[in-house]
């Protein structure tokens, strides 16, 4: 399990952060939904895999919608993602080469909150963190306008220079701590039926909506 997790299970929500014995989970905890909006949900993020968007202590508000590229979104990742594998047969990707291109197959119970930086069909590869994307119908790679990431650097983890193609109808997501989450990068992509919602809004603990 890597540095920090957005793992949410029935009531907690790991926000994928970090590696080996250096990583912090990510817990965000469901509330009740309010009767007002029944169809949201509202989790509380207890780590920094997705800071300094979503600091420790932020709420945020999750409602099920149609997900795009830049979307900050809770989904469940794929099995064998806190133990890192890629899929579709269970292997750890080799730093420094490829991103994970393809998930193990079944869908874990927990939940994770990442952004989307690439969706189907789309070509990407990473360089110190940054994304750069060739969208579907483009020829030309973009890097991700990323000025809400933490900076990541030189380290083998933050650098996966070999293209990959994201399979249809499926998602790549990363936390904004580049340099200290748990994400795609290591278990590939994610469909859009494990997505549970995008999120709508946040709020700092302690505060009211």
């Amino acid at each position: 399990m890597r540095r920090g997790t957005a793992l949410l299970g029935l009531t907690v929500l790991l926000a994928g952060c970090g590696k080996a014995n250096s990583k912090t989970v990510v817990l965000v905890v469901p509330t009740t939904p309010s009767s007002q909006a029944p169809f949201r949900s509202l989790y509380r993020v207890p780590s920094e895999s997705m800071a300094p968007t979503l600091t420790v202590g932020t709420r945020v508000v999750v409602r099920p919608s149609a997900p795009k590229v830049g979307d900050i979104v809770v989904f469940h990742p794929p099995e064998g993602a806190e133990q890192e594998e890629c899929g579709p047969t269970p292997h750890v990707v080799r730093l420094g080469g490829a991103a994970c291109s393809e998930p193990l197959p079944t869908r874990s119970v927990v939940k994770f909150v990442k952004r989307i930086v690439a969706g189907p069909g789309d070509e990407i590869y990473v360089s110190e963190g940054h994304v750069y994307r060739k969208a579907v119908g483009t020829s030309t790679f973009a890097r991700e306008p990323d000025s809400y990431i933490r900076a990541c650097g030189m380290s083998p983890e933050c650098n996966f220079p070999d293209l990959i193609r994201i399979p249809a109808d499926h998602w790549f997501m990363l936390g904004d701590n580049r340099g200290e989450s748990d994400d795609s990068r290591f278990w590939g992509p994610v469909p859009t039926s494990w997505i549970v919602g995008v999120v709508q809004l946040t709020t700092q603990a302690g505060t009211e909506e």
